[in-house]
């Protein structure tokens, strides 16, 4: 298919509002890259270019760019049921994909609710949380409890629990009260503090606070901060002793991304509701679930007065199901997990390797995940994280930074020559923008 690609980008540049883009600066300076085609961890551009995608595309593409089991899966359901809605019917993709992503969870998550991305599968667990409380005897817990610097979604009540400030401010005069926790990936802080900070809340607030919302092993948006599974299985002995909800966020965490299916598992523990998205449907459809323990699901019974009012029209929508219960069969069958472990391996080897290169102020891995901070100013607004994204895109690689933070989490499938290459541009155009070479 032939693409005008000077049409697309003057009518792009014209007429669509980009998220976390300084739109000025976007209209005058950014030429696009403007994808045709996504196959595997490749980009293809209407220019003829190609470019390795090293972040899934917002970390979605768990198993890379149109896998041709999910296209078929997606266009067999399309030939059914596109969509069917969850009021007072069902249908088979969404019965099955239910079963079967309970029987993966972490122990005691029995039920799903449905919705449609990483921020409504939050907002679903707070409002859970909530209205539980309120109608089994105690109402007066309508506050949170969340890391500093985590990232939870764009509704109000996600960006309520987020701790990142440049996103909160211009909506701070209406968001909930959150207690927001020194967080133990802080690179200036420590795992003991985090823990101290987190059982002095909840033996002074624990009558007041809904839940506790993590970013398990890893918060991504922070700027890939991570800490150790001893920090989670705390939080979940504090929460258990206080008897406050747990809430794991593993939108990004989730899927094989840090290792496990779930970053919970490296500490062992099950929350008491779980959000998943991003690598829940592949990247290929906007599709999230909230799994929840039998005793909140059992705190909605008892009268109509009692239900969750809260839902989507497109909730379980059935072409979103049917790629979603596919991605499951996928892992299984392709053994995604057991694969990805020796190229975690090499992401992790050749970030430790980039701690030399000049410039570099640490690196760190996990599973799926590489990252560095460049030395000089940190937050999202630093600048030296764009000039190695620019020398990354002219090697052939899509590396869009957190700031100052360079990293990478590619498909878990990703073709070894591909990771190869794409550790290798990442290191070459670190290393072009140090001091002294940029």
């Amino acid at each position: 298919m032939m693409v005008d690609r000077a049409r697309v980008v003057a009518l792009d540049k014209r007429r669509v509002w980009h998220p976390y883009t300084s739109m000025d600066a976007y209209a005058k300076e950014v030429d696009p890259i403007v994808v045709v085609r996504a196959e595997g961890a490749w980009l293809h551009d209407a220019d003829g270019r190609s470019y390795l995608d090293a972040n899934s595309s917002w970390w979605v593409a768990s198993l890379g760019h149109n896998h041709p089991r999910l296209v078929a899966a997606l266009e067999q359901q399309a030939r059914a049921n596109c969509h069917s809605a969850l009021a007072g019917m069902t249908h088979p993709a969404v019965a099955e994909l239910a079963e079967a992503l309970c029987g993966v969870a972490p122990p005691g998550l029995d039920h799903v609710f449905f919705s449609d991305d990483g921020s409504t599968a939050v907002e679903v667990a707070l409002k859970l949380a909530i209205q539980y409380w309120a109608q089994n005897g105690r109402p007066a817990r309508t506050r949170f409890a969340a890391l500093g610097d985590g990232f939870h979604g764009e509704t109000i009540g996600a960006t309520a629990i987020g701790g990142v400030e440049l996103f909160r401010r211009p909506f701070r005069g209406v968001l909930a009260e959150c207690f927001h926790l020194p967080s133990p990936g802080d690179p200036g802080g420590s795992q003991q503090r985090a823990i101290a900070a987190l059982d002095d809340l909840l033996a002074r607030e624990a009558d007041t606070i809904a839940c506790l919302v993590i970013e398990p092993m890893v918060q991504g948006a922070a700027g890939m901060w991570m800490h150790d599974a001893a920090f989670l299985r705390a939080a979940r002995e504090l929460c258990t002793r206080n008897d406050v909800f747990l809430v794991a966020d593993e939108v990004f965490a989730g899927y094989g991304r840090t290792g496990p299916m779930w970053a919970c598992a490296h500490a062992g523990i099950a929350p008491d509701l779980l959000c998943t998205a991003k690598g829940f449907s592949g990247g290929m459809l906007p599709m999230a679930a909230t799994l929840a323990t039998r005793r909140i699901f059992d705190g909605f019974l008892g009268g109509r007065e009692r239900a969750f009012y809260y839902g989507h029209s497109f909730c379980g929508n059935p072409l979103g199901a049917a790629v979603a219960l596919e991605v499951l069969r996928v892992y299984d069958d392709e053994r995604i997990l057991e694969r990805a472990c020796p190229k975690a391996a090499r992401i992790s080897e050749a970030f430790a390797a980039m701690g030399s290169l000049p410039g570099v102020a640490r690196t760190r891995a996990l599973g799926m995940i590489g990252a560095l901070d460049l030395a000089g100013d940190a937050g999202y607004l630093a600048g030296a994280g764009w000039r190695v994204y620019e020398e990354a895109r002219r090697r052939g690689a899509y590396l869009r930074p957190l700031g100052n933070v360079i990293h990478v989490a590619p498909p878990l499938n990703i073709d070894d020559a591909d990771l190869a290459r794409l550790l290798a541009i990442v290191a070459d155009s670190v290393a072009c923008v140090a001091p002294g070479n940029a």
